[in-house]
């Protein structure tokens, strides 16, 4: 009986046992980076308890613009100060004399410091490449001098480059065959998200120190500089941005005062975005409230008379309007006179300058009566109804997005829109349920400028490894589908062109620029009003130049702006000011 009970007791025993040493085996050797469903990196929680480190690079992929300037961090030369330094004697009078700063200053940074500090307040004092090699060859210990890079909270092109953030949920729904860390930065929002798998972040570039349990070093002062092996990885992302052009964009928006919208400026060559501007502006403290995180860019909005560049093309194709057609432009677009615009009859070209709503909701009628899908099929060829971003295949993605917070543009919702006439005469004149992007505006005015033809828009040229070497290119890629004929782009150029030249064009005030523009213009209602009973409006102008050797595309949009807020034309003007000077015009 007694043998029994020790069989039984010494069975629970090893049984016991047994299953504590699977849980060290599980914590020492098989989950150490992964540790629970929550993927508790077990060596680095380790390190934490038993070291103090500063963080130079913390190893998420970096954006850069079109000639590799950062867009998303600084590198800052900076003095470095570790905390052991307040326990010791050291040359802090040559420190202080090689950045020319007082000696108690440094000394009274240090004693509040309980771990690593860069040294300066507000701002970290930018060290010149002599100080940094002077400080450096003294050798001490717990002194050091490095590149240090600060993330930009608000990155140039905020809203097109997007948030990152931690989001545990969403780790597990993208990687889900991945042991990735809770606590690791993924993208949230624009180009973050659409290249986040690339980017995601690899060891932390840092220098480290161990400490006992006082804070105070464990093996002596010898302050490590740790640095991933991994020649290639984290990879870098070259937008097409370019950051001084993109600079000035933001200037001259926020100059004018615009509340809501923005700018998009395209390189019609490649096709590509050169700068983006969506106001409001983010948030430093709160990026999501009012909207900031928000990129109106690339979200679809009501045109107005922008639209009836899709209204002309489909007229000229379907002849309804020869040379000797005139329209009754000081009626509305029911018959009624007209209490605001009094054009009298007007021909086709002179209705386009002015943008006579009458011509183009009568157009509308009649495109429609030849073909319920016509006017759809004509803003498909000028890639209005399509997300006109970049997207193809990219390794084991089969259909990568460039820009994956991009919305379709709508012209109707359904076939009873199309069988009443009066909402058909609304959607010719952009109303109604007409929606699209400031994006593909700009990139209709692309196509037009290059002769037609339609084509993918780039964010980004290539994905880059760390050692600079090129991991993915991102080639001009043509949009699919049918596109007008030369000769009715052809006409569109010069319907484009008559808005500007014409001295009643809507878009009169940009004739005597140093680049010659063609454009159009939009004021649409929205259906929408404030505490007061005014109506907001979004406001367009929308365009290419120079107009004889295209180079640039622009779209300017405020949205929910009241009639006394004043036109785009003026941050559209001070663009083409701005462009053509740089370009030495």
């Amino acid at each position: 009986m007694i043998h029994k009970r020790f069989i039984i007791i010494g069975t629970i025993f090893l049984i016991c046992l047994s299953v504590l040493l699977g849980r060290l085996a599980q914590i020492q050797l098989f989950e150490t980076k992964s540790f629970t469903n929550r993927n508790i990196n077990l060596i680095e929680e380790s390190v934490k308890q038993r070291s103090q480190e500063m963080v130079i690079d913390n190893g998420r992929g970096k954006f850069y613009d079109r000639n590799m300037v950062p867009l998303t961090y600084e590198a800052v030369p900076s003095l470095i100060l570790f905390p052991f330094l307040k326990k010791m004697e050291w040359d802090v009078e040559k420190v202080a004399s090689i950045i020319g700063v007082r000696e108690d200053e440094i000394l009274q940074a240090l004693e509040a410091a309980e771990e690593p500090i860069v040294f300066g307040k507000p701002e970290p004092i930018v060290l010149t490449e002599a100080q940094m090699k002077a400080i450096n060859q003294l050798k001490i210990p717990g002194v050091f001098a490095v590149n240090k890079q600060f993330d930009r909270k608000i990155p140039p092109a905020a809203q097109l480059i997007g948030l990152v953030g931690q989001n545990e949920k969403q780790i597990n729904l993208r990687y889900p065959d991945k042991n990735i860390p809770k606590n690791t930065n993924i993208g949230i929002s624009g180009l973050q998200k659409s290249f986040d798998e690339f980017l995601l972040q690899e060891e932390n570039t840092k220098l480290i120190y161990h400490v006992d349990g006082h804070g105070g070093p464990l093996f002596g002062i010898d302050v490590k500089y740790t640095d991933p092996s991994n020649p290639f990885y984290p990879v870098n992302v070259q937008t097409t941005i370019d950051s001084e052009i993109q600079k000035q964009a933001e200037e001259i928006v926020d100059r004018h005062q615009l509340k809501k919208g923005g700018l998009i400026l395209l390189d019609i060559d490649t096709n590509s975005i050169i700068a983006s501007v969506s106001r409001p502006e983010m948030n430093e403290s709160n990026p999501y409230s009012n909207d900031g995180a928000k990129n109106y860019m690339l979200t679809a909005q009501i045109p107005g008379s922008v639209f009836k560049t899709v209204i002309a093309a489909a007229a000229i194709d379907a002849q309804l309007v020869p040379q000797n057609r005139t329209f009754d432009c000081s009626r509305t677009i029911h018959g009624e006179v007209d209490q605001q615009f009094q054009h009298g009859t007007i021909d086709f070209t002179k209705s386009f300058a002015v943008s006579c709503n009458n011509t183009f909701a009568t157009l509308a009628k009649e495109l429609n009566e030849i073909d319920k899908n016509m006017i759809e099929t004509y803003a498909k060829k000028l890639g209005l109804t399509e997300e006109v971003g970049w997207q193809g295949d990219v390794y084991h993605f089969g259909d990568f997005k460039q820009l994956a917070d991009e919305e379709k543009g709508q012209i109707f919702l359904s076939d009873a829109e199309r069988k009443d006439s009066k909402l058909v005469a609304q959607t010719g004149i952009g109303q109604q349920n007409v929606r699209i992007t400031p994006l593909q505006a700009a990139n209709m005015m692309a196509t037009i400028a290059r002769g037609g033809e339609k084509q993918m828009v780039r964010a980004v040229s290539s994905v880059r490894y760390k050692n600079g070497t090129t991991l993915f290119h991102f080639p001009e890629k043509k949009l699919k589908g049918d596109t007008l004929a030369p000769y009715t782009i052809s006409k569109l150029q010069q319907l484009l062109r008559e808005v500007v030249v014409d001295e009643e064009g809507t878009g009169r005030y940009l004739k005597n620029l140093p680049y010659e523009v063609a454009g159009k213009s939009g004021t649409a209602q929205t259906y929408r009003y404030n505490e007061n009973g005014q109506e907001y409006v979004n406001k367009w102008f929308v365009g290419y130049f120079p107009f004889d050797r295209p180079k640039y595309a622009l779209a300017v949009v405020y949205l929910d702006a009241l009639s006394t807020d004043g036109s785009v034309t003026p941050i559209f003007q001070d663009m083409v000011n701005y462009l053509s000077h740089l370009n030495g015009q």
